[in-house]
C-alpha cells in the first residue's frame, strides 16, 4: 500500500480519537462515560503490541508459552474484589496519584523511597514504550512494503512520536490535580480496546475459516511440522516450574504496571465497577487468545522455510493473498495497541517524575514563594514536558538500543523490573511491620540481582554476543553464571531472573523490618492502609501528630496551589464534618492531614509533607504514644460505630412504633365501624319484633293469616339476632381461649354437603350455579364437623353475596395432600383489593372496596373462621385469581 494513503488513514484514526477524548471529556459524568464497562475496557490497556504481534511469535516459536502471562491476570482479578478494593479506598482518601505516591506514602512519607519507586518505573517503562513505537515502525513498513530509514527524519514513526507526545501532553495535563479523573484519555482508551479486539477477532476468522478450512484444518497441517509436539507442551516440571513462575510475573504485572495503577486506581470512579471488571476483563483476554494458536501456526504452515519475522504473521498472511483492507486493519488495531500504553504510561510517569523527583528535589522552594495561578501553570509546563520528552527518549532508546529484540524479550524485562515493586507494594496493604528501611533495602538488593541476572546479559548481548560472561561467570565461578545462579540451571533466564530477584527482596524485606523499629508515621500509615475500612470515613481522626500548628499559616500554603475560593470552600467543608467553630486558630493532626491529602494531587505525597513541616512545628512522638493514640481511635471508632448502630436501632424503632401506632388507630377507626355496623345489624331485628309486636298488641282485628306473618316475622328477626349474638360470643371464647373444638373422624366431602343444603333456597334465588362434586371418595380424617360447617357456611355466604350478579358462579373443590387437606371456594365476583388480602379476617375490619354498595351483614364471619381454622391448626387465606377470588383453608390429618 502506498505510504502515503496509510499516512492519511493513520491521521483519520488519530483524530477519531481526538474526537472521541474531546467528545468524552465534555460529557464529564455521562452515562456513555462514566460506567463500568468503559472502566473495565481500558484496563485493556494491558494488551500491547506484545498482545497483538508478540503472542503470535511466541506462539509460533513455543507453542503454548505464549498463554501464562495472560493466566496471571486471570487469577487475580477474582481477588480485586477485596484487594483492588482496599487499594481503591486506601487512595481515595489519600488522594493518590500513583503507585510511587502509594508506596512511599504507606512508609511515612519517603521521599527518598517515592524518588527510588519512581526511577525503578522509568527504568522499567521507557524501553517498554520504545517497543510500541518499534512495533509501529516495522508494521509500517512491512504494510506499504518500503524499507526503513536510517535517516531518523524520514522514518514515519517519528512523526508518529511527535503527534502522540502532542496528543499525550495535551489531554495528560488537564488538570493540575493528577488525581482527577481524565475521562477523555479513558473513553479512547476504552474505544481503542475494543477496536484492537475486533480487529484481530476479524483476522482470526479470515485466517481459520477463509485461508484454511477451520481449526482441524490447521492443526492437522501444523502437527506434521518439526518439533510440534515438543513445543506444544509444558514439559514435564521444569515446564511447569517455568509456567509458574511467568503466571507470578504477570499476576505482580496487573497490580505493578504503572499503567495499570493508574487505569484501574486512580481512574476508577466507583468501586462497584470493579464487579463488572472482574468477569468482562478476563473474558476480554479469553476473546483476544482465542485466534493467537490458529494465525501463529498458520504462519508458521505458509511461510515454512523462509526467513521472516514470526512477531509480523498477523500482517504478512492477509499480505500474502494481496488482502490489503485486512492488512490495514490489522496495522489500525496493532497501532491502536501501541499507542494506548504510550499515551497511560508517558501519563503516569510524568506525573511521578514531577511529584517524586523533580517537585521535592528541585523546584518545591521556588514553587512556595508564587501565587496560586504560576503554581499551578509551572506544575503542568513540567508534566507537559515529561510527558513530550519521555515519549521522545523511548523513541531513541528504540532507534539505537533495541532495534533487534523482539517485542516480546524487551516486554518480558520491564515486567521483571516493575515486579522489584511487588514485597513492598503488597507488604504495604496486608503487614503492618512493613518498614521503610526494609521496603528500600528489599527493592534495591531485588533490583541488583536483576541486573546481574537479566539485563547486564541483555545489554552485553547487543555489545559482544560472544562474551564469556554467559558461561564462565561472574571472575569465573560457574555458580555466579547469570542465567544459571546458585546452580539453578532448569528455568529460562526470565523466571530464572524473576525467582532470586523476588526471592532475595522479599527476605531482605521481611528481615530489615523486623530487625529495625520504623518511626511513629510509619507505624501509623500501616495502620491506616492495612486497617483501611474502620478508618474510611474519618480517616484524619486516625493520622497522629503533635506540635503547633495555625490555621492561618496552613491555609496561606494550600492558597499558593489551590487558589483562595477552592481552600476556602475545602476548609469550610472540613469545619462542618468535625464540628468545629468557624473562628478556631490552631490546628490539630486532622488538619494537617487533611492539608497534606489537598495538596497531594498536586505535587505528590512527599512535598505535601514537607510544605506543611515547612509552616507546623511537630513533637516527636514515641512508638508507645502511637500506639495508645490509635488505641483510643480505634475505641472511638467502636464507640461512634455502636452510638450508630444504637441510633440506627433507635431509628428502626420508631419507624415500628410508628407504623403499630398508625396500626392501632387504623384498628380504632375499624372498631369503631364494626362497632356502628353491629349497632345497627342488632337494631335492625329488635326494631322488626317490636314494630310487629306493637302491632299485635294494638290491633285485635287482625286477620288470622296476617297474625301468622307477623309471628314468622318476629321468629325469623329473633333466630337472626341469635346467630348474631351468637357469633360475637363465639369470637369472644376464640380469643380468649374459652371455645374449644372437639375432633371427631369426619368425611369432609359429606360436611361440605350438610354445609349447602341450608344455602340452597338463597342460591336458587340469585340463579347462582354451583360445582362441587359430592360423589367424590370419602376424604376421612379428624376435625370438629360442626365448626367447620361454621366456616364453609360463612365462605360460601360471602361467595353468594359477591358472585356476579348476572351469571354467579360458585366452585368448591377439595385437594388431598399426606399430611394436609385444602378446601378452596371460588366465585366470580370482583376481586379483592390486593391490599385488603391479609386485613379482611381481621376482627374490626371494613373494606373500603366491597364491589359497589356495601353488602348486608356483621363483617364477623371471615374473623371467626380465622379462629376456627386455625384452632384446628390449619391457615385461611384469600387470593386473586383471573375472573375471581379464591378463599382457602388447610386442615391438618392429625390435629
Amino acid at each position: 500500500m502506498n505510504s502515503g494513503y496509510l499516512l492519511v488513514i493513520l491521521l483519520l484514526y488519530l483524530g477519531l480519537l481526538f474526537f472521541i477524548a474531546q467528545w468524552a471529556e465534555r460529557k464529564g459524568s455521562s452515562k456513555w462515560t462514566n460506567n463500568p464497562y468503559v472502566y473495565s475496557l481500558s484496563l485493556a490497556v494491558y494488551c500491547t503490541t506484545w498482545t497483538y504481534y508478540g503472542s503470535i511469535g511466541v506462539a509460533a516459536n513455543s507453542g503454548l508459552n505464549f498463554i501464562p502471562i495472560y493466566l496471571g491476570p486471570v487469577i487475580a482479578f477474582p481477588a480485586w474484589i477485596l484487594i483492588l478494593r482496599k487499594i481503591i479506598r486506601i487512595s481515595r482518601v489519600n488522594k493518590i496519584s500513583s503507585i510511587a505516591d502509594f508506596i512511599s506514602l504507606r512508609y511515612g512519607n519517603s521521599r527518598f523511597l517515592g524518588a527510588l519507586v519512581t526511577i525503578i518505573s522509568l527504568i522499567a517503562i521507557l524501553p517498554y514504550v520504545g517497543l510500541q513505537l518499534k512495533a509501529i515502525s516495522e508494521t509500517f513498513h512491512i504494510v506499504t512494503n518500503s524499507p526503513e530509514s536510517t535517516n531518523v527524519f524520514l522514518d514515519t514513526s517519528t512523526y508518529v512520536a511527535l503527534v502522540l507526545a502532542l496528543f499525550a501532553s495535551f489531554y495528560g495535563t488537564r488538570y493540575v490535580d493528577a488525581s482527577e479523573k481524565r475521562k477523555g484519555i479513558v473513553t479512547a482508551v476504552a474505544m481503542e480496546s475494543v477496536l484492537k479486539l475486533f480487529f484481530f477477532i476479524i483476522l482470526g476468522l479470515y485466517v481459520t475459516f477463509f485461508v484454511f478450512d477451520g481449526f482441524e484444518s490447521i492443526y492437522e497441517k501444523a502437527s506434521l511440522m518439526e518439533r510440534f509436539q515438543e513445543k506444544n507442551t509444558i514439559n514435564g516440571l521444569e515446564g511447569g516450574m517455568n509456567w509458574m513462575m511467568l503466571i507470578i510475573l504477570s499476576f505482580f504485572s496487573i497490580f505493578l504496571l504503572p499503567r495499570q495503577f493508574h487505569m484501574s486506581i486512580v481512574e476508577n470512579n466507583r468501586e462497584k465497577h470493579i464487579r463488572t471488571a472482574i468477569w468482562l476483563f478476563p473474558l476480554y483476554l479469553l476473546l483476544f487468545n482465542v485466534f493467537v494458536y490458529p494465525i501463529a501456526w498458520g504462519g508458521n504452515i505458509l511461510f515454512e522455510g523462509k526467513n521472516v519475522n514470526p512477531d509480523m504473521f498477523s500482517l504478512l498472511i492477509p499480505q500474502l493473498f494481496d488482502n490489503t483492507f485486512m492488512t490495514v486493519l490489522v496495522f489500525l488495531g496493532g497501532f491502536s495497541a501501541a499507542i494506548s500504553m504510550i499515551v497511560v504510561s508517558s501519563i503516569t510517569l510524568s506525573t511521578m517524575l514531577s511529584n517524586n523527583l523533580l517537585i521535592p528535589y528541585g523546584i518545591l522552594g521556588s514553587l512556595q514563594k508564587d501565587n496560586q495561578e504560576n503554581n499551578s501553570e509551572r506544575i503542568v509546563k513540567i508534566r507537559r514536558i515529561g510527558i513530550f520528552l519521555m515519549i521522545i527518549l523511548a523513541f531513541i532508546y528504540y532507534r539505537y538500543f533495541i532495534m533487534d529484540f523482539s517485542l516480546v524479550s524487551v516486554g518480558m524485562i520491564s515486567f521483571v523490573i516493575v515486579a522489584q515493586l511487588g514485597p513492598a507494594f503488597f507488604g504495604a496493604v496486608f503487614w503492618k511491620r512493613g518498614s521503610q528501611k526494609g521496603a528500600v533495602s528489599g527493592i534495591i538488593v531485588g533490583m541488583l540481582i536483576c541486573f546481574y541476572t537479566i539485563m547486564l546479559p541483555f545489554l552485553l548481548s547487543s555489545i559482544n554476543p560472544d562474551s564469556k560472561f554467559f558461561i564462565e561467570g561472574f571472575f569465573g565461578y560457574t555458580i555466579l553464571q547469570p542465567f544459571q545462579l546458585f546452580g539453578l540451571d532448569y528455568l529460562d533466564p526470565i523466571p530464572h531472573a524473576l525467582f532470586w530477584s523476588l526471592l532475595f527482596n522479599i527476605l531482605v524485606y521481611m528481615i530489615v523490618s523486623v530487625s529495625f523499629k520504623a518511626n511513629y508515621r510509619e507505624r501509623n500509615y500501616a495502620e491506616m492502609f492495612v486497617d483501611i475500612d474502620k478508618y474510611i470515613n474519618n480517616h484524619e481522626n486516625a493520622f497522629v501528630w503533635k506540635g503547633t500548628a495555625y490555621v492561618s499559616d496552613i491555609q496561606k500554603v494550600l492558597k499558593r496551589f489551590l487558589g483562595e475560593e477552592r481552600t476556602n470552600r475545602a476548609l469550610s467543608i472540613f469545619k462542618m464534618k468535625y464540628n468545629i467553630a468557624p473562628d478556631y486558630l490552631m490546628a490539630d493532626a486532622r488538619l494537617v492531614k487533611f492539608a497534606e491529602n489537598l495538596l497531594t494531587g498536586h505535587i505528590g505525597t512527599a512535598s505535601a509533607k514537607i510544605l506543611i513541616e515547612s509552616v507546623t512545628k511537630e513533637d516527636k512522638i514515641s512508638l508507645p504514644e502511637v500506639l495508645k493514640i490509635l488505641e483510643e481511635s480505634k475505641e472511638n471508632l467502636i464507640i461512634n460505630k455502636k452510638l450508630t448502630e444504637t441510633s440506627n436501632e433507635l431509628k428502626e424503632l420508631s419507624s415500628q412504633l410508628k407504623k403499630a401506632n398508625q396500626s392501632l388507630l387504623l384498628k380504632d377507626k375499624q372498631k369503631d365501624e364494626f362497632l356502628d355496623t353491629v349497632t345497627h345489624e342488632l337494631r335492625t331485628p329488635i326494631t322488626a319484633i317490636r314494630a310487629a309486636s306493637e302491632i299485635l298488641h294494638d290491633d285485635d282485628e287482625i286477620p288470622e293469616e296476617l297474625k301468622k306473618q307477623f309471628l314468622q316475622n318476629i321468629i325469623t328477626e329473633s333466630d337472626r339476632l341469635n346467630r348474631l349474638i351468637d357469633k360475637i360470643l363465639d369470637l369472644e371464647k376464640f380469643e380468649t381461649g374459652k371455645q374449644k373444638i372437639y375432633p371427631t373422624q369426619g368425611n369432609i366431602v359429606q360436611t361440605i354437603s350438610k354445609s349447602l343444603s341450608p344455602l340452597q333456597q338463597l342460591i336458587s334465588n340469585k340463579n347462582i350455579h354451583v360445582e362441587f362434586d359430592e360423589n367424590q371418595p370419602a376424604v376421612l380424617f379428624d376435625y370438629d364437623e360442626e365448626r367447620i360447617i361454621q366456616v364453609i357456611t360463612n365462605l360460601v355466604s360471602n361467595a353468594i353475596k359477591f358472585t356476579n350478579e348476572k351469571s354467579g358462579i360458585i366452585i368448591i373443590t377439595i385437594a388431598e395432600k399426606e399430611e394436609d387437606l385444602k378446601v378452596n371456594v371460588f366465585n366470580n365476583g370482583k376481586g379483592v383489593n390486593p391490599e385488603d388480602l391479609v386485613s379482611i379476617f381481621d376482627k374490626f375490619y371494613q373494606s373500603n372496596n366491597q364491589n359497589i354498595k356495601k353488602p348486608i351483614g356483621s363483617g364477623l364471619g371471615l374473623a371467626i373462621c380465622k379462629q376456627i381454622i386455625e384452632a384446628h391448626k390449619g391457615k385461611i387465606w384469600a387470593e386473586n385469581v383471573q375472573n375471581g377470588v379464591t378463599f382457602s383453608f388447610t386442615l391438618p390429618k392429625k390435629i
